[in-house]
């Protein structure tokens, strides 16, 4: 396939000058007219000849081959009023545009009709994308949440109530690739894990590929999830001042000459409301703050150069004492920096050049007794990545790139000022990849691809090919399939209950990198105007996974490749996912059924058998069954209604069988006790279930901007949900405890903008 779509760019650029000057082409941006923010995933078409296409995540389309004539040119994205002129092209005519289209203000029916009939056609599989408006809507806890949002669509499990972690497709967290304005984020959390880094205010743009994706992405066993920051308002400076119980937000932008920018802050103002739980209840933090910040400018060189640099930083502080004699200080975040050029060689070429810089960093300081024990983990990584995507002709759009980076891994352990372990790796990184979309007829659309990386730390070379396939059954049906492998050179060690320590590890010599396949089909229907109904049914396999092993306690004098186990894994399931997104009353509801296993020689085999001899289990965050369910209703023109439930399986958890009291104390003093237990993940915490409230008022701030009150009541019915069991070893039989989730809990946010 690579050796006939080389030979057919050969033929092309060869030949293709005298097709050129019989046809006419158009290419250009698709901005919204209020803000100059470009537009993802726009439609724009010449209706008499029904010739088309869509923007990419730059805002940027071309159409070509285009005979001459007077056609109208039509331009509609879902939230905007359709834009259509009339334009005359002759032959060899190469028009550049920059449209501009009106937010609605009154949404149409016909209009929406319309958008979403094409919005359902780019559905590709694996793909789902959020509505940021939709983000801030949603009620949550405390603060207006990425991942929490995400949380809700079908195949994305939530660990708990305490934790924003994607668990995706049966995949732990950190087999999905993160990405802030194409540069990689390591640990996108604040608060212990509580949600998520990403502030709503400055984005743009989130797409989620659940699986099966193209070969323009690599690195992670599982998922991407894409995130793109506002350009900035390129005609007028507006802001947003957000003022709510957990955190607060800032958000100013605007133009400048050529250009625009955009500036978002955030910063944690829970500490009065921790000051005083201190004075009644233990266990609070001393000391706790979070704070991050986005940044963003962009220069237009011309109509065909295009520049911009962004930043991001954020960070967690917290002092915590444990118990009288065990404190905990802690310092974790990260850094992003990245610099984008992109250049329109021709109306047929588009390309995009981007520069990366990620840091991540984590330095948990445990003092007891005087004694320290210290653990620094960081990791650096910067990257050049460029994609050209080539338009051929009208049957194939290729896109072809490169990835290359190094990236440093240091983890350093010390106990009371001796290093215990140091271990420093570093690693360079490439990948090379093509992929072609071919369409060889109206009803079908191809999507072939090979991705080849490269990873120093161990010298591994690994290839992995992509195909997907869609079939246009009708205009309302469309059938779906992909396969794709996957490799991943990283694996997280983390604590789902405090990702503040969370720690990163590399792949290296005795540690191969983890590989897997993924199967998915899938048919995206609009089984009524306005309506949309999706299937998806996926198997994946996960192997070589490497993880440090739990059984050894202390590392000191290890080799790096001795302190990991390796094993395999698999998950399946089926995604259902119904939406309405035309007239008052919107919404969508979504069910998963899913399964996913793992299984580690030596781990969980039975009693008196063959350690060899280990069966599968599953992990703590498999969920069989998950429902999701979300209203969005105005009640007026200054009020709005918002309503989501999730009921979900119980996680699996070991339940204990017994217990044994030995003489003698541990190094803290308590009694040593030991117990045993059943088969591992075999039993099931009660179902989850949780139901959201959420009222909007919209309105003025005193006539100079507009200003938004939310009043929201998480766990309206106050569902008594289970996250753990914890045993009193001091009864016999063993005490078992429930630790609830969160209770009823009522939030009131406050909003700003001028």
């Amino acid at each position: 396939m690579i050796l006939r779509l080389l030979t057919a760019v050969v033929l092309s650029i060869l030949f293709g000058t005298s097709l050129l000057a019989q046809t006419a082409s158009i290419n250009g941006y698709i901005k919204d007219k209020n803000t100059g923010e470009t537009l993802i995933g726009a439609n724009i078409a010449l209706i008499e000849i029904n010739k088309g296409s869509s923007t990419n995540t730059l805002g940027y389309f071309t159409i070509t081959n285009i005979p001459p004539g007077t056609y109208t040119l039509a331009t509609s994205y879902i939230g905007y009023d359709t834009f259509q002129r009339q334009i005359t092209l002759a032959a060899g005519d190469r028009i550049t545009l920059e449209v501009e289209l009106d937010p609605e203000v009154f949404q149409g029916e016909e209009i929406i009709v319309e958008s979403e009939r094409e919005q359902q056609e780019q559905k590709n599989i694996g793909i789902a994308q959020i509505d940021t408006d939709l983000i801030v809507s949603l009620p949550a806890v405390f603060q207006a949440d990425v991942f929490r949002s995400i949380q809700l669509l079908p195949g994305v499990k939530a660990a708990s109530d305490y934790s924003s972690g994607l668990y995706i497709r049966g995949g732990s967290p950190d087999q999905t690739l993160i990405l802030l304005d194409r540069a990689t984020v390591y640990n996108p959390t604040h608060f212990f894990g509580f949600f998520s880094t990403f502030n709503p205010d400055a984005i743009k743009d989130v797409r989620l590929y659940k699986g099966g994706y193209p070969s323009e992405y690599g690195g992670r066993l599982g998922s991407v999830l894409s995130i793109y920051n506002k350009d900035g308002n390129r005609n007028n400076n507006t802001g947003l001042v957000s003022l709510g119980l957990l955190s607060s937000r800032a958000f100013l932008e605007g133009p400048i000459k050529n250009g625009s920018f955009m500036l978002a802050a955030r910063r944690s103002t829970i500490e009065p409301y921790l000051a005083v739980l201190r004075e009644t209840t233990d266990g609070i933090p001393d000391g706790f703050y979070f704070l991050d910040f986005n940044g963003r400018l962009n220069y237009d060189l011309s109509t065909k150069d295009k520049f911009s640099v962004a930043f991001y930083s954020g960070g967690d502080y917290v002092d915590f004492p444990v118990f009288d004699q065990l404190v905990i200080n802690l310092e974790y975040g990260n850094q992003t920096y990245n610099g984008t050029w992109t250049h329109i060689f021709s109306d047929r070429v588009f390309s995009n050049f981007v520069f990366t810089y990620s840091r991540y960093f984590n330095s948990p300081v445990f003092e007891f007794a005087e004694t320290e024990f210290t653990q620094k983990n960081d990791i650096y990584d910067y990257s050049l990545k460029s994609d050209i995507e080539y338009i051929l002709n009208d049957e194939h759009n290729i896109k072809f790139g490169a990835w290359l980076g190094g990236m440093t891994f240091r983890l350093v352990n010390t106990f009371d000022g001796e290093t215990t372990f140091n271990q420093r790796l570093q690693s360079d990184y490439g990948a090379l990849y093509v992929q072609d979309i071919w369409k060889p007829s109206q009803r079908w659309e191809i999507n072939g691809g090979f991705r080849l990386n490269y990873f120093s730390s161990g010298n591994f070379l690994r290839g992995a090919p992509r195909l997907s396939a869609d079939y246009f059954l009708t205009d309302r049906i469309r059938l779906q399939a992909a396969y794709g492998r996957y490799h991943q050179f990283l694996t997280l060690f983390s604590n789902e209950a405090f990702s503040g320590f969370d720690t990163w590890y590399i792949a290296a010599d005795g540690v191969d990198p983890a590989w897997g396949d993924q199967f998915v089909l899938g048919a995206k229907t609009v089984p009524f105007e306005g309506y949309g109904f999706d299937v998806e049914v996926y198997y994946r396999s996960m192997n070589d996974l490497f993880e440090l092993n739990p059984f050894i306690d202390d590392y000191a004098g290890l080799a790096y490749e001795e302190i990991f186990r390796f094993g395999d894994g698999y998950a399946y399931g089926t995604e259902f996912f119904f939406e309405k997104r035309m007239g008052r009353t919107t919404g969508f509801v979504g069910y998963t059924y899913s399964t996913t296993w793992r299984n580690f020689p030596e781990y969980n085999y039975p009693l008196l058998g063959d350690p060899q001899d280990s069966r599968d289990y599953p992990p703590k965050y498999d969920r069989t069954h998950d429902v999701n369910v979300v209203v969005t209703h105005p009640l007026s023109r200054k009020w709005t209604f918002i309503f989501n439930f999730n009921f979900a399986t119980g996680q699996a958890y070991t339940t204990p069988s017994g217990r044994v009291e030995y003489s003698g104390n541990d190094i803290i003093g308590n009694e040593l006790n030991s117990f045993t237990v059943q088969k591992l993940n075999a039993t099931r915490l009660p179902n989850y279930r949780r139901a959201d409230i959420s009222f909007e008022r919209n309105g003025t701030f005193f006539g100079m901007g507009d200003a938004q009150w939310q009043f929201q009541i998480i766990n309206v019915f106050n569902t008594r949900n289970v996250w753990f069991y914890s045993y009193d070893f001091d009864d016999n039989p063993v005490d078992e405890v429930e630790v609830p989730l969160l209770p009823i809990l009522p939030s009131i946010t406050y909003t700003v903008k001028f």
